[in-house]
């Protein structure tokens, strides 16, 4: 297929042009987190010409997931594919003409800039706070710009954190939100913000990627889809007394606050084991008198009633059923030896 036919709408948009095509064709972009909002940001990337796509993600497809995660399908549900290989496949089925990485991992402060090596932009699509302070570390101590991205029930923000220029995350959020927060699990979420969040978030992405700097929105922007409620909070310049940007703490980079085990939300517990390998042949006869258990070349499942448990060929296991890390550390010794 001829990319200028393919891109020929695109680039007949002045700001972009064939200039600002073929910076996009050169782009290095990452996306942390390949779920709601981050398959619908990958999608639209890959749609626009972005050069280089790295897809991280640490969980697989369930059907609950096919209502707003626009790139999956009822086969990748079936299979249980890792959303990271899925979303690889899509996108190579609707543009064969762009390099797509899929990176199967749970992102930590071991990994990080393993993973996040030689992308210009990396694009938050996270479900937890924890992680985000992480990669907020990493942008600001290596200078890579990144994209805040959220939405759950009709709500959705999203915020720009260019190192240098404006403020990070630090700034606006000294602290993750306390109390009970609503998630996708718990309240829902509607695909159309989700969409809209996304298309804001990557329409950033392609201003930064294209020399657009001036353009740039410099503001944390949230809407409400069902009230119709939006404000934005300024951003345009970091505080002076940020942990991040001014005293250059970097706290989640260095590993100080990262659980062994942390929730993952959907009554699951997610157990860490740092490259583990798995043979999941001998795994999977191993497991087989103590329940139900399949595998594909990507994840094994395991049911041992009333637990459904997801393992991974580095050793990192999501376990189902309960919220209790004691309860999933015991199981996980059980089957799978400490």
């Amino acid at each position: 297929m001829n990319p200028e036919e393919r891109y020929s709408r695109q680039v007949l948009f002045p700001p972009i042009g064939h200039e600002g095509q073929r910076r996009l064709a050169d782009s290095r972009v990452a996306i942390l987190g390949c779920g709601a909002t981050g398959s619908a940001v990958v999608s639209l990337l890959a749609r626009a010409g972005v050069g280089t796509l790295r897809i991280i993600d640490r969980d697989y497809v369930e059907p609950s997931n096919l209502q707003r995660q626009t790139l999956f399908d009822e086969a990748d549900a079936g299979a249980s594919l890792p959303k990271a290989i899925a979303a690889a496949q899509k996108i190579r089925s609707f543009n064969s003409q762009i390099a797509v990485e899929a990176e199967v991992a749970d992102v930590t402060p071991e990994n990080i800039e393993r993973l996040l090596a030689g992308t210009q932009i990396v694009l938050d699509g996270t479900d937890n706070f924890e992680t985000r302070y992480l990669l907020n570390d990493f942008s600001i101590h290596a200078g890579v710009p990144w994209i805040y991205a959220a939405a759950v029930a009709s709500y959705g923000a999203t915020m720009n954190i260019v190192p240098g220029e404006t403020a990070c995350l630090a700034c606006v959020f000294p602290e993750a939100p306390r109390g009970d927060l609503n998630t996708c699990d718990t309240a829902g979420v509607l695909n159309s913000v989700v969409s809209l969040i996304a298309s804001i978030a990557a329409t950033e992405a392609i201003k930064l990627r294209i020399g657009a700097g001036d353009k740039l929105r410099r503001t944390l922007l949230s809407f409400d889809v069902w009230s119709n409620q939006q404000s934005e909070i300024n951003t345009a310049t970091s505080r002076s007394d940020c942990r991040v940007c001014a005293k250059r703490e970097f706290i989640h980079l260095a590993g100080k606050s990262h659980p062994h085990v942390t929730l993952c939300g959907r009554n699951s517990v997610q157990i860490h084991e740092r490259e583990r390998p798995v043979n999941f042949g001998a795994m999977t006869e191993r497991l087989r008198p103590h329940g139900t258990v399949r595998h594909n070349d990507f994840v094994l499942k395991f049911w041992p009633e009333p637990y459904e448990v997801t393992l991974f060929p580095d050793g990192r296991a999501i376990i189902k059923g309960t919220s209790d890390s004691s309860v999933a550390r015991g199981l996980y010794a059980k089957f799978f030896g400490n």
